[in-house]
Formats: C-alpha cells, structure tokens, sequence
C-alpha cells in the first residue's frame, strides 16, 4: 500500500548550542555536505488557525561535489514535522557558503520543534515516505512554536460498514480545535486513497463553508486521508480506515467420518491474508466454542482441521475475528456426522 524508502543516514556529532535560535554543528562525514552552522531568525513564535507564519534559516558550509546547491531543512517534534522551503546559495561559494531560506510554521506544529536533518538533493514535497539524496543528521536550533485555534480533522464513512469493494462515501470534516465550530470559509484540501496519501500531490479540492467535503468511491478499499495543503507541505491531515467487511465460506472435506478422525476443512476469506480464522464448534442450543486456529494464506484460502468428538451430527462453522479494517464475519454452519 504505501511505499516507505529510507537510506542510510551521515552521522554528524552533535555539539552544543551557541544563542537561543542557533547551533554549532559537527561536520557531517561524507563528501556530500559539511554543515557550520544554521541560525533561525526567532527561538520562538504564535500561529493561529490555518495561518502560517515565516522564520528564516540561514546555513553556513560547504557542499561537494556541485551536483546540488539547493537544500531543505527538516524540523521535528511539536504536533508535526516540518520542512523549510529551498535554501538558496546568498553568499560565498559551493566550497564555503551562506544558504538561506524560509520555514512556514502552522499552528499543528504547536510544541517545540528542532531542526534535525538537512537535505541535499530531490525532495519531493507531497511525498511523506520518500527518498532523499543525501540526509545530514544535525543538532540544530529550537523553535517554541503556540499554536491556537489548530484544525481539526475528523473522517467518517457512509454506511459505517462497507464491503471491501462496494461504494463508500467519505465525509471530512475541518474544524477549529478550540471552538469545535467551522471557520466559516472554503478550505483548500488534498484529499487521497492509498498511494496518493503518501506520495505525489493530488488535485487541489474546495470544502464547503461549513468545513465539509464528501467524496464518493466506487470501491472501498484501503486508506483515505485529506491534507491541508501549505508552503511547500501539507500543514495538516489525517487518515481513516474505512471499516470493511468480507464473506467468510468454509467446507467440510467429508461431512461424516468416525469419531476422532481429522477432517480438514477447506473455505476462503477474501482480502483477509494473514488473518486467524477459528473453526468453531456449537454447544447446546447458541454457545459457539473454538475448537481450532489457523492462518489465512496469501491466497485467500484456509485450512481448519475439524475432528468430530461423539457419534451424531455435531454443526461448525468458520469465524474470522475482526483483523485490521476488516470486521468479524463467520461462515454459513456446516454439520460433520461422527458415525
């Protein structure tokens, strides 16, 4: 479902603090880039609602070799991790330089947050699971980040329940945090499925003002997400799982055998790969009981093993526990006759 690259990260020893808003950092090993030193414009700063606010950072160093002169900063901690936009060259050369660029704080950064990496090379910012060139692990600055009024975003599906496959219809909703109310204006979104939630930018779609967006699927399947776009990503988003349901069947290799003797059972259970699947056995009039486990294969397809304890019709059935998105489901009930 979703494609998650990571390479080898340059080590770098951190050192300590300079100022509030700067940092001294170790040179990264390798060729690729030797960071001095980065310096943020503030150590601390109030974002409101969906508003972002602008904090310089400014690098010095050096990068060889020339293949890339433009980098990104990465921020983590806080509510959300955070990229800056481009770093361009201001000052000196490739060998000895300034870089600067600008970081557009939301408020769902609430928290303090750190610059951790930088990096060299492609960075495509609509992907969150990407690769990158060449990462450098840094100890840099702090920035407090207050956020108020943070959106919130909540997903819902229509019907609760829907079989893997069949329509859904995805309801998001945008809220202020604080108040519980909407903003009151159309919002701009990236609403996704599966890959899209994770890699590339999806088309840009309007909420109503009430904060709500409904989206139809033909076949439910997977996960949904909506992000609030930003500069240069998202400044918020959230995922569901649409809880789905399969059909479970199960059959009975023999439907009578001697008592004791072992009677596989053979059935499927779509889209459940890896899931348990029980062989339950009735007792009494309505108490089903676990007799058996096994595993579905990639296939789809099980194999119980029912072994009949008495002389007499004695009823089974195959039941699937709820497992990921998927909901409990049993099979139809089957009898084996002990003789």
């Amino acid at each position: 479902m979703k494609n998650r690259r990571l390479l080898a990260a340059l080590v770098a020893t951190p050192l300590t603090f300079m100022t509030l808003g700067t940092a001294t950092v170790a040179q990264a090993a390798g060729p690729d880039l030797k960071v001095g030193s980065l310096v943020l414009s503030r150590g601390s700063v109030a974002v409101s609602s969906l508003n972002t606010v602008p904090v310089t950072v400014t690098m010095t160093g050096s990068a060889k070799p020339s293949d890339y002169d433009t980098f990104y900063v990465e921020f983590t901690g806080g509510q959300r991790d955070l990229y800056s936009m481009p770093m361009k060259l201001i000052k000196g050369t490739l060998d000895d330089g300034t870089w600067q660029g600008v970081v557009n704080v939301p408020s769902t950064a609430n928290g303090t947050i750190k610059v951790t990496r930088v990096i060299a090379g492609s960075f495509f910012f609509g992907c969150t699971q990407c690769t990158f060139d060449y990462p450098v692990p840094v100890n840099g600055p702090t920035l407090a980040v207050t956020g108020v009024h943070i959106p919130k975003i909540v997903g819902t599906s229509t019907p609760k329940v829907v079989p893997i496959g069949k329509p859904v219809a995805i309801t998001w909703t945008i809220t202020d945090s604080q108040t519980g109310k909407p903003y009151g204006t159309r919002i701009k979104t990236w609403p996704g499925k599966d890959n899209t939630c994770t890699e590339g930018i999806p088309d840009v779609v309007l909420t109503d003002v009430n904060g709500r967006l409904t989206l139809q699927d033909k076949s439910n399947y997977g996960l949904y997400c909506l992000r609030i776009p930003g500069n240069p990503g998202p400044i918020a988003g959230d995922a569901i799982l649409v809880k789905s349901s399969t059909t479970v069947a199960a059959t009975p290799s023999k439907t009578s055998a001697p008592v004791g003797t072992i009677v596989p059972v053979n059935g499927t259970a779509p889209y459940a790969a890896g899931c348990t699947i029980n062989l339950q056995r009735l007792y009494g009039a309505s108490q089903w009981r676990t007799v058996g486990t096994a595993k579905v294969r990639t296939s789809a397809r099980f194999t119980l093993n029912a072994q009949p304890a008495y002389k007499g019709n004695i009823p089974y059935r195959a039941q699937l526990p709820a497992c990921y998105d998927i909901v409990a489901a049993t099979s139809k009930p089957f009898t084996i006759k002990g003789i």
